[in-house]
């Protein structure tokens, strides 16, 4: 009796730990001079961060995680406090970190993945283009640079950037796990590859996205990027069916205006004819691209130093992804109003809209006085006006 007893404890011992033949990865390392800090293991799911496991460091740093096996690749990190390492796990793989936590999120090594290798590329390179973008940002809030240098700079490096990762990184493997973590870079907190507005990022979208649904059907990454694209190619290809038309026609001398009208994110319809009395700054843009954080600190300025003197701002939204537009215009304080068509308004067409952001000047007669594709002359014209 006693050895029946025996062998059935031992069978459930079994059963709740050894026995477990779930597939599982490993993630271990050593982090040194992170005594008594707490080192996180989470999944960087398509809807949010999802916590894992965690483990106190003691003096030799050491630390061991062992998870679920994914059935596809799928991407997870490394946390202590707001330092952050990224990595990819294709299966059961054993991935080796070493790290100081001085400089954890940019000096560490990884072993076990020539993707990971690439992510830590793609990782490094995205700091520096975030640096050099801070840098810029930040001469131009200290007057050393002009607003149009400024811009020019940004957009210049930014493009650089896209033409290295694409040819480097997305289009030379885009069956690997590096290449999709490429699309989703940020700079600002804003995606440097557009999947909705962008033609050129589309397709980038669509190499990986093709890819992905041939090697793993069924893996909610590969429907959510294919998904993506069909989104993106629906937006840059046809108008919104049963759209809201945008557009009132008024009476237009030579310099006159065409009536705009559409929604704020409250759900009011905004009249841009309504703003007679005002110099108004009409701007054509899209939040969804890297751009848009300067160009709108640009505004910000405007405004703040014309408002009070009968200046206002009635900035168009020509984003795929009203929710999008609805976030990022929660706290502008001037008129925000939303295109549904995107690049297919009869906004676009009627103003002649070719590149984004693009600015036209009303005067106080509701009159279009002029456009204006360089920011840096804005500010001269407003003062004319006003």
């Amino acid at each position: 009796m006693k050895s029946i007893l025996y062998y059935a404890a031992a069978a459930l011992l079994c059963m709740a730990s050894s026995c477990d033949h779930t597939p599982k990865f490993t993630i271990e390392g050593n982090i040194t001079d992170a005594n008594g800090k707490t080192i996180y293991l989470e999944q960087s799911g398509i809807h949010g961060v999802i916590a894992l496991d965690s483990a106190r460091l003691h003096n030799a740093g050491k630390f061991r995680f062992q998870a679920k096996a994914p059935e596809a690749p799928d991407f997870y990190r490394i946390r202590i406090e707001n330092r952050i390492i990224n990595f990819s796990i294709d299966s059961t793989e054993t991935i080796h970190v070493t790290a100081d936590y001085q400089d954890f999120p940019v000096n560490y090594q990884i072993e076990g993945s020539e993707n990971n290798l690439k992510i830590k590329e793609l990782t490094l390179m995205q700091i520096k283009l975030q640096n050099q973008v801070d840098a810029i940002t930040s001469n131009l809030q200290e007057g050393k640079a002009a607003r149009q240098q400024a811009e020019d700079s940004i957009r210049s490096a930014i493009q650089a950037y896209k033409e290295k990762v694409k040819r480097e990184y997305i289009y030379k493997e885009p069956n690997k796990a590096y290449a999709y973590y490429a699309l989703f870079q940020e700079i600002n907190g804003y995606l440097l590859f557009d999947p909705f507005y962008s033609r050129e990022d589309i397709k980038c979208f669509a190499a990986v996205a093709t890819s992905f649904n041939n090697l793993y059907p069924h893996a909610i990454r590969s429907k959510n990027l294919y998904n993506m694209v069909i989104k993106g190619m629906k937006n840059t290809h046809a108008p919104v069916p049963n759209a809201e038309d945008e557009t009132e026609a008024i009476p237009v001398t030579e310099t006159g205006i065409i009536d705009i009208s559409l929604r704020d994110p409250e759900g009011n319809k905004r009249k841009l004819s309504e703003l007679k009395g005002k110099v108004v700054l009409l701007d054509f843009t899209a939040y969804q691209t890297a751009m848009s954080v300067s160009h709108n600190f640009t505004l910000r300025e405007l405004y703040d130093k014309y408002a009070a003197q009968g200046l206002e701002i009635f900035q168009v939204s020509l984003d795929a992804d009203e929710h999008f537009w609805r976030t990022a215009a929660d706290n502008l304080p001037w008129i925000c109003v939303h295109a549904p068509n995107g690049i297919y308004s009869n906004v676009v067409s009627i103003y002649n809209i070719q590149t984004l952001p693009t600015c036209f000047l009303i005067d106080r007669d509701n009159e279009l006085h002029a456009r204006e594709d360089k920011t840096e002359n804005l500010e001269k014209a407003i003062k004319k006006l006003l």
